[in-house]
């Protein structure tokens, strides 16, 4: 298990060694491995390689590079589920998700965060691949994949539209490839990521007929939409009432509880109750200025003290 990333970068590695630094534009490479997630041992296929960007021509103009995981050791059915990974940058190859997410494989870091040496990386008992398959893409100029048509302007791949356009395309291909279209398929992006998914999630329904079963935001961006004040401070408390829960750190009426049957509860107070108080601000009746939440106020202990008066 250990040696799978190592092999992928020396055989692609190899092929970026030569003279000319050039990467075969259409060329993937199989291998079979075995992992322990959540206790039990699954073996799976992976798969690297490169897929082409066609311009309107037919011609081809870049090859974009990816890692691709299909669990083995069951029948895949239709209803299997395929996960689309992307992290951000935008100049961020899909490495952070890759290995220190929802792969096979995970850094061997401390608990803080730290790499620990000798460096390497381990198992990763909570990979989602136990019940999804998933493919690692690397946008252009990130990872392996490079532009390979020098007459190809640079605006057919940087910018926000552009890189949603192109990606698009390529992933209705290599769904069609992979004989994906009946599974049910989900976009997961993380920081500009979540910005890639957002536009991709449109295009592909609207430009490329692939409709989602879901996107999933990872330490998600603005998207383009303007957050500030009351309302930008108001959207933390649902954040830190899921932490807060997870870390046990909830007031025993809460924690006993499923997250299901608090979130709700925090969103809801949140919009109706929270943004207009905020709002409002030093209007408020100074009666009214010491804000409860839901429960005698417990939710509100899980958001920052800065926001209120005691």
């Amino acid at each position: 298990m250990k040696y799978i990333l190592f092999s992928i970068g020396l055989l692609w590695g190899g092929y970026l060694s030569g003279q000319d630094r050039s990467i075969e534009i259409d060329k993937v490479v199989t291998s079979q491995h075995q992992t322990i997630i959540k206790g039990k041992k699954i073996t799976f296929q992976a798969t690297t390689g490169t897929q082409p960007v066609w311009d309107e021509d037919g011609g081809t103009i870049a090859a974009v590079h990816y890692t691709y995981y299909e669990r083995t050791d069951i029948d895949r059915t239709p209803m299997r589920p395929l996960v689309i990974s992307f992290n951000g940058g935008p100049g961020s190859g899909s490495v952070w998700m890759h290995l220190a997410y929802t792969g096979p494989s995970i850094l061997k870091i401390d608990d803080e965060g730290f790499p620990v040496q000798p460096y390497g990386i381990k198992t990763n008992p909570y990979s989602i691949l136990d019940v999804a398959d998933i493919v690692f893409v690397n946008p252009i100029n990130t990872g392996f994949s490079r532009i390979t048509d020098p007459e190809t302007k640079r605006a057919t791949f940087f910018g926000v539209n552009a890189d949603i356009k192109y990606l698009a395309e390529w992933l209705n291909t290599f769904v069609s490839r992979a004989n994906r279209w009946e599974s049910p398929k989900y976009l997961i992006g993380e920081s500009y990521g979540t910005t890639r998914v957002s536009g991709l999630a449109l295009e592909l329904q609207e430009q490329q007929w692939m409709y989602l079963n879901g996107v999933i935001l990872v330490s998600p961006t603005d998207i383009g939409i303007d957050r500030t004040g009351p309302v930008d401070a108001a959207n933390e408390l649902p954040y830190f009432a899921a932490t807060a829960w997870y870390h046990g750190k909830l007031p025993p009426d809460l924690q006993k509880k499923d997250l299901d049957e608090i979130l709700p509860e925090v969103e809801a107070y949140t919009i109706d109750k929270l943004i207009p108080t905020l709002a409002k601000g030093g209007f408020i009746p100074s009666r009214r200025q010491g804000i409860r939440g839901p429960t005698n106020g417990a939710l509100l202990r899980t958001l920052k003290t800065k926001y209120f008066k005691s």
